[in-house]
């Protein structure tokens, strides 16, 4: 696998944490306190190298995006489906997933996972083509995320909303047009939810296999949330139904 770096505290403990492969990490001098003492306690132990240089050398191999740490990892692998159903067999719950129809913005997916992470989301599906992959952006941006929450990566999202149905999953889609509103929807089924992507929205194709299509009622000005804001206030609609408050 080719070699990725990732930079800052949280997404480099996170990796550790998980067990990740981890070739080398770069400390920047008198960066040594508080939560960086954690990542070269959690290094020794999985005897990564751990290399102390000046911030200079950390801006070079991370343009300033790094809090004094950056860590070099082979490339993020991506999960299968049967993973992602494995995972919620193993909690007990039925399935919810994500699907993320040609997302672009590697800080929207890394917020997404983010959100993804809290909430128990199984697993997320993305397409191979025309979006956003794992990067070392992306895991900036999940600070951490991309290391719990499955990716599944497909040729044809089409198929595989088929493929979920057959699974037994209901699929529910966001539209402003001729749809309910968020609140009305009973998310304790099992799940897929697709958001579209930043610019389009969600494609016709996907829209037309819906089972629900659902939105998010705005009062104000604007026409349309960014696609992470969306995608988190629909991810804790579901939660919410799913873990009720008692009393």
């Amino acid at each position: 696998m080719s070699e990725e770096f990732i930079g800052g505290k949280n997404p480099v403990l996170e990796a550790l944490r998980a067990g990740r492969e981890i070739n080398k990490i770069w400390i920047g001098e008198g960066s040594q306190k508080g939560q960086m003492q954690q990542v070269i306690q959690l290094a020794k132990e999985a005897n990564v190298l751990v290399q102390f240089v000046p911030k200079k050398k950390i801006d070079q191999l991370m343009d300033g995006q790094h809090q004094g740490v950056v860590a070099s990892i082979a490339a993020y692998e991506y999960a299968e489906m049967d993973d992602v159903f494995a995972l919620a067999e193993k909690k007990g719950e039925d399935p919810f997933i994500l699907i993320l129809d040609e997302l672009e913005d590697p800080h929207n997916l890394g917020s997404i996972m983010r959100t993804a992470d809290a909430v128990g989301v199984h697993g997320i599906i993305i397409p191979k083509r025309r979006a956003v992959g794992l990067t070392a952006t992306v895991a900036k941006a999940s600070t951490g995320a991309i290391e719990h929450v499955p990716v599944v990566r497909v040729t044809n999202l089409s198929r595989t909303l088929d493929e979920l149905k057959d699974k037994g999953l209901w699929i529910a889609g966001t539209d402003t047009k001729g749809s309910e509103d968020y609140r009305r929807f009973d998310g304790t089924m099992p799940v897929g939810l697709i958001i579209g992507s930043e610019g389009k929205g969600m494609s016709r194709i996907l829209r037309d296999k819906c089972d629900f299509l659902i939105h998010l009622p705005m009062s104000g000005h604007v026409t349309s949330l960014n696609a992470s804001v969306a995608a988190s206030i629909l991810m804790y609609e579901i939660y919410r139904r799913r873990h009720p408050l008692e009393g």
